[in-house]
């Protein structure tokens, strides 16, 4: 419950602040812009195509009379480009474009040739576009955001110098911080800030220019002269939220940042932005009290801040006050209730507030909270229908707990694979082994190459002893997988568990504890190898060093075992006695105790 809280860096909220106060730039032109095919005109009726002309004029878009011909290029280009070609389709839209003159086609193409990642193509198509729509600030935004991405950066200067000197003075600041963040996306660092240097030389009374400054500079490195021009952006404009939060940013220690913030607090109690960014920095360091009481006077101006009531919920969850974590995710959840157009996702706030109600002891309202999460389209909803599902197991309704897997509605072939996993795990717990095997078995009919499934599958083959098949499914995991250190560990184990290969055994475990040095398990695994070899001192070491980070029953067992064997009979019989009063049933421990005669 603790750690269910990622908290925010400093750089990563600035940076967040800084995108809220300014518009959105062009989209990342190696991701392409915008999906939406070009509206090209249709066969219709007379009334139609004079509405069309009238809308292309309204546009200033051409006049362009949609032959048979030209339709039918148009429809096979498309339709070859959804099978998976691009060459040919893009050629079609561009030749297209060059004969009508339409803006549209151009950008189309520039869609095919930046889907089919053709950077020369995409480019090419992008700077027709921009020829056919000169005052398309869509087109000119791709055209930037593609060249500062490559290495023709330099034809972004004369562009963005018309556009700061075009801008109204009222709209000039948003376009200093328009051309900082498309320039932030260059590769070479040092030359984006030696142009933004020169094209700001103008507006050096202007803070948002030094504040621009501020952030080219610290992008290579010159962190002094980014706290210099933050600082001048200050004296302009000495309470400027923006201004203060990236002197913090550029300040780089987190102590000399909450310094900033602080002091501009008391001269600007108002300042909202700035309290959340404090709150959060003091959360980064752990000062959970004083974050909380920040977020306190945030909410105390914005009651229904429903940023502010989630990070108290978390504030609360890590001072360990579940009533007042409790408390603030509900008023966020009512909150965001009444605000149809937040797009916020509620899915997190559900899941701990079901699990505040769990580790209370009342599974039917921690279910009531998991209920609430019934969009099929949250991010969340898979993994809420399976933690439901778990509860009801848990419960001990086994098919109830199945059928709630059932009902699970998902199109995605990774979701479904994890039912069919929860599934096989629900019967396997309940002792239905055999069914749980077939379940995998099924599974893997649909998903063969599924690690997950897989490793399963392999660990229910070995309990059906199906040596063979569990050996030759653990080998295919490390193929799909191979920095799936338990497939490496199962195998070992399973070998040294049976005496045999067990250099073979041992070299599969050193291999995962090489990719997990700290777990405990793979630690067990490796000690009890060393023991099958014989070698009981670095046997007994490798079970106290895996015992000391988890003291789990079955690590208990092994190393009781060991010592054991080396004539510390008293302190074997304490570790296997706290393993029985930890785990009764364990079966390892009795199989231990019987094979070696041993009564507790």
């Amino acid at each position: 419950m603790k750690n269910a809280f990622a908290i925010v860096t400093l750089s990563a909220l600035m940076a967040t602040h800084a995108m809220a106060q300014t518009p959105v730039a062009p989209a990342n032109a190696a991701a392409g812009p915008s999906t939406a095919a070009p509206v090209a005109p249709q066969e219709e009726g007379a009334e139609s195509k004079a509405g069309a002309k009238e809308d292309a004029k309204a546009e200033g878009l051409p006049k362009v009379e949609l032959s048979s011909d030209l339709l039918y290029k148009l429809t096979k280009a498309e339709m070859e480009f959804k099978s998976g070609q691009w060459q040919g389709p893009y050629v079609t839209m561009m030749v297209a474009a060059q004969q009508t003159r339409d803006p549209r086609l151009a950008r189309r193409a520039s869609e095919m040739a930046l889907s089919a990642k053709q950077g020369g193509e995409a480019l090419a198509a992008i700077r027709l576009w921009r020829e056919l729509a000169p005052d398309s600030d869509e087109a000119t935004q791709f055209f930037l955001g593609f060249v500062v991405l490559t290495d023709k950066i330099e034809e972004a200067e004369p562009i963005f110098a018309e556009r700061l000197a075009n801008a109204p003075a009222g709209a000039r600041g948003v376009a200093l911080f328009q051309m900082q963040q498309i320039l932030s996306r260059s590769n070479d660092k040092l030359y984006a800030y030696s142009m933004v240097t020169r094209l700001v030389q103008p507006y050096l009374d202007m803070f948002e220019a030094h504040l621009v400054l501020a952030q080219g500079a610290l992008s290579i490195g010159e962190r002094e002269r980014a706290i210099g021009e933050a600082n001048k952006a200050l004296a302009i404009k000495p309470n400027s939220e923006l201004a203060v939060l990236t002197l913090a940013q550029v300040t780089g220690e987190p102590e000399a940042a909450g310094k900033v913030l602080a002091t501009f607090l008391q001269k600007n109690p108002d300042a909202v932005e700035v309290r959340g960014a404090y709150a959060r920095l003091l959360v980064e360091q752990k000062q959970l009290e004083p974050a909380r009481d920040q977020f306190l006077l945030l909410l105390k101006s914005q009651p229904d801040n429903v940023g502010g009531l989630y990070a108290l919920g978390i504030v609360a969850l890590q001072l360990e006050d579940t009533k007042g974590a409790e408390q603030y995710f509900k008023r966020f959840l009512a909150v965001l209730e009444k605000s149809p157009g937040d797009t916020r996702d509620p899915f997190k706030a559900l899941m701990i507030l079901s699990q505040i109600a769990e580790t209370r002891g009342d599974t039917a309202g921690a279910i009531a909270w998991l209920d609430k999460v019934d969009n099929s389209a949250s991010s969340g909803y898979v993994e809420a229908r399976l933690r439901r599902a778990q509860l009801i197991a848990r419960g001990g309704n086994l098919d109830a707990a199945r059928k709630a897997l059932t009902e699970i509605e998902t199109d995605d072939p990774a979701s479904q694979a994890q039912v069919l996993l929860v599934d096989a795990q629900f019967l396997r717990d309940a002792g239905y082994v055999q069914s749980a095997y077939t379940v995998l078995e099924n599974a893997l009919l649909r998903f063969p190459d599924n690690p997950e499934l897989l490793y399963d599958y392999a660990l229910l083959a070995e309990r059906l002893d199906k040596l063979d098949l569990m050996e030759a499914s653990l080998r295919r995991v490390m193929v799909l997988a191979p920095d799936n250190q338990h497939a490496y560990n199962a195998l070992g184990y399973s070998l040294a568990e049976r005496g045999i290969r067990l250099e073979e055994a041992h070299a599969l475990i050193e291999k995962a504890l090489q990719m997990a040095p700290g777990d405990p398990f793979i630690m067990d695994s490796m000690g009890w190898v060393q023991f099958r070899m014989g070698n009981l001192a670095a046997a007994e070491n490798a079970l106290r060093r895996a015992y000391a980070v988890r003291s789990d029953p079955e690590i208990a067992v092994h190393l009781g075992e060991v010592l054991w064997q080396k004539g510390d009979k008293e302190e074997a019989q304490k570790l296997w006695r706290d393993a029985q009063g930890k785990d009764p049933k364990n079966e390892a421990l009795k199989s231990t105790l019987a094979r070696l005669n041993v009564s507790l």
